[in-house]
C-alpha cells in the first residue's frame, strides 16, 4: 500500500502544523511540465536545502532548525499532511503580497523562486487543511524519492489527527486567495 506525498520544505511543514501557515505556491518541478494536484490528500515529504534560510522571513526563520532533522541523506520523517481545500490558479500576480500573512516565505523567495522560476507555466496556490500524523513515520531515503518533482509515493498507512484549522476559516482563506489572485 502507498499514499502520495507532496514534497514539500520541512520547515513550511513544521509552519503548516503549528498553523501559521495555510497555503502551498506550486508550479511543479523541472522534470513536470505542469503542477497537477495529482491526490486532494496526501502527506507531506519534508525537504531540506541549505538556501532555505534567506528563503523564509525571519520570524519563522527557527522552524528551519527545528523540522531539518526531518529530511537527511538516511531518512524523512513524516510529519503531517493535508487535504486540498482549493486550487487557484494565479491569474494577477500583484495579488501574492496580499497573501503573506498565510505563508513564511519571503516576499523575494516568493517572486524568484515561484513566479520568475519557469516563467512559462503558471502558478497555483494551494489552500490545505494541514493535519498531523497520530505518529510520525520514518521512511529509509529510497533513490524513487529523488528528483525534482512534486509527488512521489511512499508506503505509508495515514492515520491522522485532528485538523490544525476548521472547515470555516480555510473557507474564508479560499475566497480570500481567489479575490487576490484568482
Amino acid at each position: 500500500m502507498t499514499t502520495p506525498a507532496l514534497k514539500e520544505w520541512s520547515a513550511a511543514v513544521a509552519a503548516m502544523l503549528d498553523g501559521r501557515q495555510t497555503v502551498l505556491l506550486r508550479k511543479g518541478g523541472i522534470h513536470e511540465k505542469r503542477f497537477d494536484v495529482a491526490a486532494t490528500e496526501f502527506v507531506f515529504f519534508p525537504t531540506v536545502a541549505h538556501g532555505h534560510a534567506e528563503r523564509v522571513r525571519p520570524e519563522h526563520r527557527h522552524l528551519l532548525e527545528t523540522a531539518g532533522p526531518d529530511s537527511t541523506e538516511d531518512e524523512v520523517v513524516l510529519r503531517a499532511g493535508a487535504t486540498v481545500v482549493a486550487a487557484v490558479a494565479v491569474d494577477r500576480l500583484d495579488g501574492l503580497e496580499e497573501l503573506a500573512d498565510t505563508h513564511i516565505w519571503t516576499a523575494e523567495s516568493v517572486r524568484s523562486d515561484r513566479v520568475d522560476f519557469r516563467p512559462r507555466h503558471r502558478l497555483t496556490v494551494l489552500v490545505v487543511q494541514a493535519r498531523p500524523l497520530r505518529e510520525p513515520v520514518r521512511l529509509p531515503r529510497d533513490p524513487s524519492y529523488a528528483g525534482c518533482k512534486s509527488w512521489v509515493d511512499v508506503p505509508v498507512h495515514a492515520r491522522w489527527g485532528d485538523p490544525v484549522h476548521d472547515d470555516a476559516t480555510l473557507a474564508t482563506i479560499a475566497d480570500r486567495v481567489r479575490a487576490s489572485v484568482g
